[in-house]
C-alpha cells in the first residue's frame, strides 16, 4: 500500500486502559491536578497524540505551536479532556493491533521518550518537543500493522516490529518506513515541524539534506530502547551504536547510556516491570 493512500485511511489507535482508567478518575474531580494529568497523558501514546491534535487544531488558535502536553493542557477545558480520554479506544486483548505486542509498545515508546528528553537536555535542544517526538514516532507501526496486515506479518516474519533493523527493512520492502507514517499523521494534526521532523528522519538523519539535531536524538534514544528490548550485552552494544550520529551530536555510547537507569536485565522484563510513569 503507497504511504498516501495508508494515511488517507482514518484508524483508532489503542490506549493503553490503566491511563484510561486513572485520567477519567483524575479528570472526574473538581479541580484535577495538573502534574497527574501531565504524567497520566504523557504516559501513552496515543492519548498524547489526540491530546496534542486538538490542542494544535485549528479552532483551538494555536495551530502548529504546541510542541509539549502541559502547552495543550493549558489550551484545552475539562470538558473536552474528558470527552477525548472517555472515547479513547482500548488496547484490551492481545488481538487489538495483530502482530504487536502492546504492552511491550506502550512501554518502548515511554522509555525512548524518556531518553530523549534526557539527551535533548545534555545538547540544548528542546527538551518537550524530545519527548513527544520520542513518545508518538512508534505509532506509525500500529498503522502498519492495523491497515496493512498481510505486509506487516511479511515483515514480522524477518524482523519483529521493534528490531534494530526495522525500518531499514520496511524502506527496502515498502520505500517508506513506520517514521513516515507517524510524521504523516503528525502533520495531519498540524503538529509542530520540529516534532514532525524529528519523526520523519529518525531512522536516518542525514538524509534530510540539513541535519536536524532532534531527529539525532531521537535516534539514539529509539537505539538505545530497542537494544534494551532486545537485551543486547556490550560487545552487541559497542557494535550498533550509532557512532556518526553521536560525533555529530557530541554523546558517545557511555554518556547515551547514562541516561537509561532502569535495569533492563531479563529477571526484570520476565518480573514484568514496566518504566516508571
Amino acid at each position: 500500500m503507497e504511504l498516501n493512500a495508508l494515511l488517507a485511511q482514518p484508524v483508532a489507535l489503542p490506549s493503553l486502559p490503566k491511563a484510561v482508567a486513572l485520567l477519567m478518575s483524575e479528570l472526574a474531580a473538581p479541580e484535577p491536578d495538573l502534574r497527574r494529568l501531565n504524567l497520566l497523558f504523557g504516559s501513552d501514546p496515543a492519548l498524547a497524540a489526540r491530546l496534542l491534535q486538538q490542542a494544535n487544531a485549528p479552532a483551538a488558535g494555536a495551530q502548529g505551536l504546541v510542541a509539549g502536553i502541559p502547552e495543550a493542557l493549558a489550551l484545552l477545558g475539562l470538558r473536552q479532556l474528558r470527552d477525548l480520554v472517555a472515547s479513547a479506544p482500548l488496547g484490551t486483548s492481545a488481538g487489538s493491533v495483530p502482530g504487536v505486542n502492546l504492552p511491550q509498545f506502550w512501554r518502548y515508546s515511554l522509555r525512548t521518550a524518556k531518553l530523549a528528553r534526557s539527551l535533548a537536555g545534555i545538547v540544548h535542544q528542546n527538551p518537550l518537543a524530545a519527548y513527544t517526538a520520542g513518545l508518538l514516532h512508534g505509532l506509525g507501526e500500529l498503522v502498519l500493522h492495523l491497515r496493512n496486515p498481510a505486509q506487516a506479518h511479511s515483515l514480522d516474519t524477518l524482523a519483529p516490529p521493534l528490531d534494530l533493523r526495522r525500518a531499514r527493512l520496511e524502506m527496502r520492502l515498502m520505500s517508506y518506513c513506520y517514521a513516515h507514517v507517524s510524521a504523516g499523521m503528525a502533520l495531519q494534526w498540524h503538529l509542530p515541524l520540529m516534532v514532525t521532523d524529528a519523526m520523519e528522519y529518525h531512522c536516518a538523519p542525514f538524509e534530510n539534506g540539513v541535519y536536524e539535531p532532534l531527529a539525532g536524538v531521537l535516534h539514539l534514544a529509539a537505539w538505545r530502547a530497542r537494544a534494551a528490548e532486545a537485551g543486547l550485552d556490550e560487545r552487541e552494544l559497542a557494535v550498533s551504536f550509532p557512532g556518526e550520529v553521536g560525533v555529530a551530536l557530541g554523546l558517545d555510547i557511555d554518556m547515551v547510556l547514562q541516561q537509561d537507569p532502569i535495569d533492563w536485565s531479563p529477571r526484570a522484563a520476565s518480573d514484568g516491570e514496566g518504566p516508571a510513569a
